[in-house]
């Protein structure tokens, strides 16, 4: 069956797939002055959004609309100002076992090997060494990284590392994915294989991922739905449902005749190229 042409809502109460993983319920962020300043930062307002099971949905919109806000939010690392966030029907208080995140930067340690940088976030949860081992070695495996394993971050790629950084990130066998720009900082040709890398992991074992980025063909090739938000206070004014086949493999969606349609909607729904949202 064809694909539909873009359709862009105002709903965004998630796809009807199933349980809840991720809930935003009329959420609102405040920042204090800064320095030098008066009165709060309004980062986010009334921000309402639920991310289904298995769904991958991402995050678009100007730079300081509030996008990492929301991450930090979902992931426990910062409180609401008002409304609420739940995982798995549950409010988010603090850090969750059950949710990842992954940033730009890898943030490998230097002094420790790409096994035990795999294995850092189960040490600290005090499994088994062997245990560790053997899931460490299985991820590196299927990233690639088995030749790897006893190498240090200053001895791979940028690439290699952030394959290596995703490994981690899966170590410990997250339910939700927070997705920061993952991708940003590295070449065209890296960046396609760990779209692909990460599109198969997310189908294959069925998690659910919120994923920001400023790369709008990215955001149709990976996602489920894309969520627009406007300039500060972020808002999310839209919702693009991604009714495209191959979900694990961004490539051929890069290629499907219907995601120049999408990709200019988006664009559209940002307002690319006015002065204001290119100076932000």
């Amino acid at each position: 069956m064809a694909s539909k042409a873009p359709q862009a809502t105002t709903a965004t109460r998630g796809n009807g797939r199933g349980k809840e993983r991720l809930r935003f319920e009329n959420v609102t962020k405040r920042y204090p002055p800064r320095s030098g300043g008066s009165g709060h930062v309004l980062a986010v307002e009334g921000v309402d959004f639920a991310i289904a099971d298995g769904e991958v949905v991402s995050l678009i919109g100007p730079s300081g609309c509030g996008k990492s806000t929301l991450l930090h939010m979902a992931s426990g690392l910062d409180g609401v100002s008002e409304g609420r966030v739940f995982v798995d029907g549950e409010p988010v208080t603090g850090p969750n076992p059950h949710v990842a995140f992954m940033l730009q930067k890898d943030l490998l340690l230097p002094w420790r090997t790409i096994r035990e940088n795999v294995e850092f976030g189960q040490e600290i949860r005090h499994i088994g060494a062997a245990s560790r081992r053997e899931r460490s070695l299985a991820l590196l495996a299927k990233y690639h990284l088995a030749d790897f394993a006893e190498n240090y971050p200053h001895e791979l790629s940028g690439g290699m590392r952030q394959r290596a950084a995703l490994a981690r990130t899966m170590a410990l066998g997250p339910d939700v994915l927070l997705l920061d720009e993952p991708f940003s900082a590295l070449d065209a040709q890296t960046k396609m294989v760990l779209q692909n890398d990460l599109a198969r992991t997310l189908r294959e074992d069925r998690k659910t991922a919120l994923l920001i980025t400023h790369d709008l063909v990215e955001a149709v090739a990976l996602s489920d739905r894309v969520l627009v938000m406007s300039r500060r206070p972020g808002r999310i004014i839209r919702e693009m449902i991604i009714d495209l086949p191959c979900a694990d493999n961004p490539l051929g969606r890069q290629h499907h005749p219907h995601t120049g349609d999408f990709v200019r909607e988006l664009m559209g729904l940002l307002d690319i190229g006015h002065v204001e949202l290119a100076t932000a």
